[in-house]
């Protein structure tokens, strides 16, 4: 893959579902994607292409999940099985702190906080396809969780949609290796613009 030119005015990063229930000790996800996010430095990855889009005055979209509630997906017709997962075990539910961001990665005035997606693509039944137009945004770069599941969506229907898409390999976690690979390794060839690490993201950001 070619390297690739991120124009500030161009580029947003997607930040995928950062609650405590995924990111936080005591948080209903955390148990099954914490080796691998310590495998891969999430937390201080994440940490650290937060801070430096926001020196690049790059604008920094939320792409969270559907906050559970009492009666979701109760009288659907087909519930994924994750969203059956997430309604029996309450995940990301609103009003809780597991639905709460993960107090390093909160929206900062300016950001931009799309409407909360049901399934697995952040664009399906939201506005952020409409918000990022607005923006004038070209390109994104796509970190948080999970990287099989709303990464991989998100990014899908971004490339349909006409985007360039990055992905981020250290910066995002899943259940288990395997997924990790077949993420990476296997799918995002098929569909993103450029794979890299943290640091070569990083190294490919415009001066602030």
């Amino acid at each position: 893959m070619t390297p690739v030119a991120y124009d500030t005015n161009s580029t947003a990063l997607l930040f995928v579902d950062p609650y405590n229930d995924f990111l936080s000790e005591g948080g209903k996800v955390w148990p099954f994607v914490k080796d691998v996010a310590a495998q891969v430095g999430l937390l201080d990855n994440l940490r650290a292409i937060n801070s430096a889009v926001r020196r690049a005055g790059i604008q920094v979209v939320y792409v969270p999940h559907r906050r559970w509630q009492p009666g979701d997906y109760q009288c659907w017709c087909h519930p994924s099985p994750s969203q059956r997962k997430i309604m029996d075990g309450h995940h990301f539910a609103r009003g809780e702190w597991g639905g709460e961001w993960h107090p390093d990665f909160a929206p900062r005035p300016g950001d931009v906080v799309a409407l909360e997606h049901w399934g697995s693509s952040g664009f399906a039944n939201t506005d952020l396809d409409f918000q990022l137009k607005q923006h004038r945004i070209t390109h994104v770069v796509l970190v948080g969780l999970l990287a099989n599941t709303c990464i991989e969506a998100t990014g899908r229907y971004a490339i349909e949609l006409g985007y360039h898409v990055t992905l981020v390999k250290d910066a995002t976690a899943t259940f288990r290796q395997e997924m990790m690979h077949a993420a990476h390794d296997l799918n995002g060839p098929t569909f993103a613009h450029s794979i890299v690490n943290t640091r070569e993201l990083i190294d490919a950001l415009p001066t602030a």
